[in-house]
């Protein structure tokens, strides 16, 4: 009997493992097939980047995600992989690309490697010198597949074609012809207008909406030199429309890499004929053994706990540090002891057995916590607007629109109360909620047996409710001070960690910025200048470090709480 039970058993197992239907083995096919196509178009594009290491990885976890699904057993593998993934590729590879960020100058300045660092300074090197404005009349290839781009000067309609941008090469009239609007205008007043070449001598049109990218950056990286004996001048385009003198600052030399100023700096940093070579991270002008001035534009590499360094030595960032990190306490702590001082006090209010419909007012009290806060804060922010929100005009009763109003968001001390009642009208009911239900679990013979005794409410509630409400909640109000320790969200989109502090040299911060919103800025996603990913990395992980220890000390000293049980 056991024997055949244990067969049943088997024969149940491998059963559930095997497609039972033609259908579910064809889907099998075809969801492997699309996913396999998918990689591969991955992987070529992968390779043609020159990311071999990506492309062997995902190449490999292809075949593992094949076998997984092709093979007969393994049913929990299969319901796993999927949900593992994930998990690699959204937590654990971010986690572990944003540590290593920390130890590298990833920057909005050195964020490619050594050729991109050249390109970059290439393409930087051109300006714009006074002259005659041109049109671009055409994009042209001859039947050798030459690229060219046909120049119209707008003075004296002379048309100029560039080959690679390295030799001046006029186009004769005779060897050109002009559409017939601009055929016309040309007869007129001998003034040319766009596109006033149609066709040229050797040369096929090719119109620009029919270039391949790659077609594109080539034509675009054309230049006409017009004197031979100015090498470093011509005419350039940016967008097919219009062109405009330009000449080079820097030669490049492709044996030695160095780069070469043609033309001396305006700000005195260097002159013409100064070498600037290449060194760890970037291209540096050397003045004897000294370091003197480098080139904007570098490349990224391991720079070990340099930006922790920085983070603990920088002279401009310490003070707008220690200020900001003063904060973020004042504000997690303040938040978590105003919203869970008042959700207790309207829980408790709430809570009394003669107060009828308490469903309904606990409802409305939780609609603050149900609206998205994004559209809270952006309502709360125009409630606060200076000259016509509402709580100045109405509420205290000022002039409408007069900029001697209370100034909520313009200045640091009320911009940061301001903060604080936002995020005590979005966190209170969360406080509510908890309290609530931590109250429905404390028996109320307890409180029956105190007030017999003589007990009064307050001494009801603060040796008896509040010691077992504390022993409930205690976990959860270590969680709401690491969310408000971070709450990006509030303090970026009610006023972006404004006011902007005026003193502080070198870093965007403002009088409400907490950790995460100063980091924000340092990284550069709020679209300013100057991003330093890898200082902002370095600044994540200790934000998680300082966030995780005193969650740990917390939740340990929660402990003591237990023996109130």
């Amino acid at each position: 009997m056991v024997e055949e039970s244990k067969q049943k058993t088997k024969q149940k197992k491998v059963r559930d493992e095997r497609p039972t239907t033609l259908a579910a083995i064809l889907w099998k096919i075809v969801l492997l097939g699309l996913t396999d196509a998918v990689v591969f178009l991955l992987v070529l594009v992968m390779v043609g980047q020159e990311r071999f290491t990506e492309s062997i990885v995902t190449v490999i976890v292809a075949i593992i995600i094949n076998w997984i699904y092709l093979r007969k057993r393994g049913l929990p593998a299969k319901y796993l992989a999927p949900g593992v993934l994930f998990l690699i590729a959204f937590q654990i590879y971010i986690l572990l690309f944003s540590g290593y960020t920390a130890f590298t100058n990833y920057s909005s300045s050195h964020n490619g490697d050594q050729a991109l660092a050249i390109n970059t300074i290439k393409n930087a090197s051109f300006r714009v010198i006074d002259g005659e404005d041109f049109t671009v009349s055409l994009v042209k290839q001859n039947s050798n597949g030459e690229r060219a781009l046909l120049l119209t000067s707008n003075a004296d309609g002379q048309v100029y074609i560039g080959k690679d941008g390295k030799e001046k090469a006029v186009v004769a009239p005779g060897d050109y012809t002009l559409s017939k609007d601009c055929a016309d205008k040309y007869a007129e007043d001998k003034t040319t207008c766009a596109h006033a070449a149609y066709t040229a001598k050797g040369f096929t049109p090719v119109k620009v909406a029919d270039l391949s990218l790659f077609d594109k950056n080539k034509y675009l990286s054309l230049r006409v030199v017009l004197d031979p004996a100015k090498s470093n001048e011509g005419i350039k385009t940016a967008d097919f429309s219009s062109a405009l003198p330009i000449e080079t600052t820097f030669s490049f030399n492709e044996k030695t890499k160095w780069f070469t100023a043609l033309i001396a700096d305006d700000s005195g940093n260097y002159a013409a004929g100064d070498v600037f070579k290449p060194g760890n991270d970037g291209f540096y002008h050397l003045n004897g053994n000294l370091k003197a001035y480098n080139l904007s534009g570098g490349w990224r590499v391991e720079v070990g706990f340099k930006n922790f360094v920085t983070i603990f030595t920088d002279q401009d960032l310490r003070k707008p540090l220690l200020k900001v990190i003063s904060w973020t306490f004042i504000f997690a702590i303040s938040t978590v002891l105003s919203t869970f001082v008042l959700g207790m006090a309207v829980a408790l209010l709430f809570n009394h057995e003669r107060l009828r419909g308490k469903k309904l007012y606990r409802s409305v009290m939780i609609l603050p916590y149900a609206f998205p806060a994004f559209l809270s804060v952006y309502v709360w922010a125009g409630l606060f607007n200076r000259e016509n929100g509402f709580i100045n005009t109405v509420i205290l009763g000022q002039t409408p629109g007069s900029e001697a109003n209370f100034p909520w968001l313009t200045e640091e001390g009320p911009a940061r109360l301001a903060v604080l009642l936002v995020n005590l009208w979005l966190g209170f009911p969360y406080m509510f909620l908890i309290v609530t239900g931590a109250l429905q679990s404390i028996p109320a013979e307890l409180t029956e047996a105190a007030t017999i005794d003589g007990a009064s409410p307050w001494q009801s509630f603060r040796l008896i409710k509040l010691p077992l409400l504390l022993v409930s909640i205690a976990p959860l109000l270590i969680s709401s001070f690491a969310f408000n320790f971070n709450n990006f969200t509030i303090i970026y989109l009610l006023n972006k960690g404004g006011p902007a502090d005026s003193s502080v040299v070198g870093y965007d911060v403002g009088g409400t910025d907490i950790l995460i919103t100063f980091v924000y800025k340092i990284a550069g996603f709020n679209g300013g200048t100057g991003q330093n990913y890898g200082l902002a990395s370095a600044f994540s992980i200790l934000i998680f470090l300082v966030v995780g220890s005193l969650s740990l000390v917390s939740f340990r000293r929660t402990r003591t709480l237990e023996d109130i049980n």
